[in-house]
């Protein structure tokens, strides 16, 4: 592709954001449960995914920071609460296991839907990093599919408590997909192959099937939430205040 013009920029801008805050913050909610796990192994692999999430995070901060000339770590750190684009999903605390893993079943497969498709975007830096963190994402998937299928399996509680978390966390799941302002620009220039909506609809129908094999209830589809990456919560701007203590003690410092 060709040198990008100020419009598109703007709008690939807008996209690397909103992706990498989706990565930033589920990692670092997730991160949480490093000690408190409900089994030992399970401490190890949430820290490894967390940290997984937090690299590709620091990794399409630094493309959008090559992009626009800014600094990746002001960019990570140095906005305010209502400065930050990710999807609602990652408005909530991780409450307990089995919110957690309806969270990250929910996002992981919204997240490998939209690597898939942006796999073949045509601005090639994008493209390249969506393939190497499908690979790296595919573990992911299997953790917590298999985690769903463990909880629903698990007794009338665990069942209970995954579907009534899965219920909660369905529409702020499909804003992922929400629309971005500068998305056909993106669609346009084929950096973004597909629009948002047709990759919301592929992840309903493949969570959907996921769902009825493990026996759980699909919830009803509602309606796109279109402002679900500009609206916070309390318990966001508490994490916020948690992941930039450090950098915010010493602002002129270099991490």
């Amino acid at each position: 592709m060709s040198e990008l013009d100020r419009e598109t920029r703007d709008a690939l801008a807008e996209l690397l954001l909103a992706m990498a805050d989706d990565e930033f913050v589920l990692g670092f909610w997730d991160s949480e449960w490093t000690g408190i796990a409900p089994i030992l192994e399970e401490d190890v692999a949430m820290s490894s995914v967390s940290q997984d999430e937090i690299g590709h995070a620091k990794a399409l901060y630094e493309l959008l920071a090559e992009l626009t000339g800014q600094d990746a770590d002001r960019i990570a750190f140095g906005r305010p609460p209502e400065g930050y684009r990710h999807a609602a999903l990652m408005n909530h605390a991780r409450t307990d296991w089995a919110f957690s893993i309806a969270r990250r079943f929910l996002y992981e497969h919204a997240d490998a839907v939209r690597l898939e498709s942006l796999a073949t975007s045509g601005y090639q830096p994008l493209a390249d990093l969506a393939v190497k963190m499908r690979r790296e994402e595919t573990y992911h998937l299997l953790h917590f599919d298999l985690w769903l299928r463990r909880l629903a399996e698990g007794g009338d509680d665990s069942r209970a408590r995954l579907s009534e978390a899965i219920e909660r966390l369905w529409p702020d799941a499909q804003t992922v997909f929400a629309p971005l302002a500068t998305e056909a620009v993106l669609v346009d220039a084929r950096i973004l192959p597909e629009p948002l909506e047709t990759l919301r609809w592929r992840w309903i129908d493949r969570v959907g099937a996921l769902l009825k094999a493990a026996n759980l209830p699909v919830p009803v589809n509602a309606h796109l939430d279109a402002d679900g990456r500009t609206r916070h919560t309390e318990e966001f701007a508490w994490l916020h205040g948690e992941f930039t203590m450090v950098s915010g003690s010493e602002a002129k410092a270099t991490w």
